[in-house]
């Protein structure tokens, strides 16, 4: 579905931004409007996919790390330039920047997969590229940090609150705010004000408009469920936005625990959270009873934020979409285990999701297939996993 006129996906969405931004926004959405009503841009855009990022990304059966005999099958998002679905999105906000006149590239970022993609078109479109990141996130997410500076981006240390995506985001949307005449900010994920969130996901749309062929020319069928990741949502909404006309095919959102819903470290926003304003969107927030919001944990950096994008929160009140949640232990132990099986490394956001997929593979029966979004690679995350580990 498109959000309505306000950019509202039901009751969730909008843009509660300053008059500033508000400027911003309006021009970006006659950009967009344009853009997507022109063939020559998608006809570009696709073959930047096939020539730069390496599209179509292949299905994979993981017959090693798959339990009961049911198909559990991965969407190889990981192995696309850069190593995520980040690059989707990225590409076509570069084209949207040089269509738009702008000269210079704002980006936020947690695991440091989009700041890593924002960087790599930069350097590819000529943009000077600044990326705010947690200096928590800097500090977990080195290799990435590294990768970003190579590619010429400068890369700022955010130590305000809780030093992670929340903080990040409100960073580059100040810095933005002053310089809206000549930059663009790139969104990472399907969150923030309208049309970020309808952007982002026709951005991605790809992820899943080519799993559901897939599926049906490899195996002669759509899947019986379909799992993702979802910390902002990009990648969830993805793979989801093909299938969600198919009522045979459950869709599940696996957000991150933490270590527990219940212990309130947690950044579960949709299991945990309540409806509330965040970064210009009304959507699912962690947040107190009198709004302020809450410190989030997760072993993911990229899952580390404490909202979700409005319309998760739709798919959510409407019943479409099941949302769930993994613990870091057991994401952790996933991690591993597919490393190990498969003799491929998942992201640690990856890893929630391929926890739950495996879970619930062992209910299913004959006929059944569990597609799973594998959303990046895990390169980022051996540091941080060893000093958990040791």
């Amino acid at each position: 579905m498109k959000p309505d006129a306000r950019g509202y996906f039901g009751a969730f969405g909008g843009r509660f931004v300053p008059e500033v931004l508000a400027y911003a926004l309006d021009e970006l959405e006659r950009a967009v409007a344009e853009a997507f009503e022109d063939g020559r841009f998608w006809s570009e855009y696709r073959e930047l996919l096939a020539t730069y990022v390496g599209r179509p990304a292949p299905l994979y059966r993981a017959r090693r790390f798959e339990t009961g005999g049911v198909p559990l099958v991965v969407k190889r998002e990981d192995l696309n330039h850069t190593g995520s679905h980040k690059i989707n999105n990225t590409l076509g906000q570069a084209m949207l920047a040089q269509r738009m006149g702008k000269r210079r590239v704002i980006a936020e970022t947690g695991a440091g997969q989009h700041g890593v993609a924002a960087a790599t078109v930069g350097a590819k479109f000529g943009f000077p590229v600044d990326v705010y990141m947690g200096a928590r996130d800097v500090e977990r997410q080195a290799p990435n940090v590294a990768l970003m500076r190579l590619l010429g981006a400068t890369v700022h240390s955010v130590s305000s609150g809780t030093q992670t995506l929340k903080d990040a985001t409100n960073e580059a949307f100040r810095v933005w705010a002053a310089e809206v005449e000549e930059s663009l900010s790139f969104i990472g994920s399907v969150v923030g004000a309208h049309p970020y969130p309808y952007m982002v996901r026709e951005f991605q749309r790809v992820i899943g408009d080519e799993a559901r062929e897939q599926c049906a020319r490899e195996y002669g069928r759509l899947p019986s469920d379909v799992v993702a990741c979802v910390g902002g949502g990009s990648n969830a909404i993805g793979i989801f936005t093909a299938f969600l006309d198919s009522g045979g095919v459950r869709l599940w959102g696996v957000e991150a625990a933490g270590e527990g819903i219940e212990s309130g470290r947690t950044a579960a926003s949709l299991g945990a959270g309540s409806i509330g304003v965040l970064h210009g969107s009304r959507s699912y927030v962690l947040q107190s009873a009198e709004g302020q919001v809450l410190e989030t944990h997760s072993i993911s950096a990229g899952l580390d934020y404490p909202g979700v994008g409005p319309e998760h929160a739709y798919l959510k009140e409407s019943g479409r979409v099941s949302y769930v949640s993994v613990r870091d232990g057991e994401a952790l132990e996933s991690f591993f285990d597919f490393a190990r099986a498969e003799g491929i490394v998942p992201a640690l956001e990856s890893a929630h999701a391929l926890a739950f997929a495996r879970s619930i593979s062992r209910e299913r029966g004959g006929g059944d297939l569990v597609l799973v979004n594998l959303s990046g690679r895990g390169d980022k995350d051996l540091a941080h996993v060893g000093r958990l580990s040791s």
